[in-house]
Parts: C-alpha cells; structure tokens; sequence
C-alpha cells in the first residue's frame, strides 16, 4: 500500500512537473518582446527581509533587457546588447561594464529565447507549491553566477521567480500586467548617461547609445 501511495505521489510530481515546461513553452510560443511590472522582495540567508522594491521590465531577443526600478529607490539596468548599464539616480552615477554571455542571461530571457533553456541551465521538474507549477533551473557555467533559480507558472504565465545566490541570500519577484509583443518604444534598450553624473567603466566602442528620455 505504502509503495502504491509513493508510485502515485512520483507520478504526481512529475505531471505536475511536466506542466510547468508545458506552460513555459506554451508562454515563449511566438514571443519576440515583452514587458510588465515587478515587486521585488530580498532576503539574507537566515530569511530575514532586507529590501523590498517595484518597477516595471522589458526584455526583447535575443540579449536585451531593461528593469527600472521606480520605489523606493530610482535605479535604472538596460542591457543594449553590447553593454549593461546601470544609472543609480540618488547617486548621479552610472555605470557600464561589457554585456558577456552571463550578464545577459537575466533569467527571464528564456521567455524569448527559449534555445537557452537546455543550452544554458541544467533543468529541474520541481513540486507543485502555492498554486504554481515550478521550474528549476542551474547555470552550466563553470564558475555559475548563482545557486538556484525557480520560476512558478500559472495558466496565464510566470507569475513569481526565486534567485538564490551563493551566499544564501534569496531574491523574489512577483510579476504581472504582462504584455506579450508589446510595441516597445525605439529607445527602449539603448542609453546614455545624463549630464553631470559620474560613469564608471567604458562602453564598448561602437555600441549605440542615445540620451536617456
């Protein structure tokens, strides 16, 4: 009895599983851009609430991304393909450092990418929780940037995702109001310091930048 309640449970698991990449796959289907809103919740490694923030993100294939981050403190990240740019606006400083393959992998560009799923992660079938099928994913770099990150779907798309660095400390977002091929503005992913603000680094020569809006 005992071995027939274990093989039910496995089954369980793994359908549920099963899901979650289904769900995945069924989201990235025909998708090239997309954007939404965020809040974004961080953690140390004894589970105790250090920061909490929202904002609102983009991302479009193959290496473009932007999050802003709007409360409680301005912070602006746009990766143009070539360079990442960070513009913290309390501090009037910028700054920039070449986009190399683990810079651009924000895990979410799995949605418009789906060929960096298998090629980039090692990926987990995980136990259904709070509602959501999850998906686990492991860097296959050498030297991984992370620990773990979890993506939770529902029947409308990735509704949470967790990041575990390899402190402990866990970073957790709550996504919604996404918009599936959104007609992004032409400046949506291309920056260039404002007037008067430090800028630490140098951007690769040649990448194209235009002033911040």
């Amino acid at each position: 009895m005992r071995l027939f309640l274990l093989s039910l449970l496995l089954l369980s698991n793994a359908v549920l599983a099963a899901d979650a990449r289904a769900r995945l796959e069924a989201f990235a289907n025909g998708l090239n851009a997309l954007s939404g809103e965020f809040t974004q919740t961080t953690s140390d490694a004894n589970g105790e609430l250090q920061e909490e923030s929202q904002g609102t993100l983009a991302l479009a294939a193959p290496r473009q991304f932007r999050w802003q981050y709007e409360d409680p403190f301005p912070q602006l990240i746009v990766a143009d393909g070539n360079d990442v740019w960070i513009y913290d606006e309390d501090l009037e400083q910028v700054t920039v450092r070449n986009q190399s393959t683990e810079e651009s992998q924000s895990p979410l560009t799995v949605l418009v990418d789906l060929s960096q799923l298998d090629r980039d992660y090692v990926v987990q079938n995980l136990k259904d929780r709070d509602g959501l099928s999850w998906l686990g994913l492991t860097s296959r770099a050498k030297e991984p940037p992370f620990k773990r990150i979890e993506i939770g779907f529902d029947g409308q798309g990735p509704k949470r995702m967790l990041l575990e660095d390899l402190l402990g400390n866990r970073t957790e977002w709550a996504f919604s109001n996404w918009q599936r091929n959104p007609r992004l503005a032409a400046d949506t992913f291309k920056f260039k310091p404002p007037a008067g603000v430090d800028v630490i680094g140098e951007p690769t020569q040649g990448a194209e930048a235009i002033p911040l809006q």
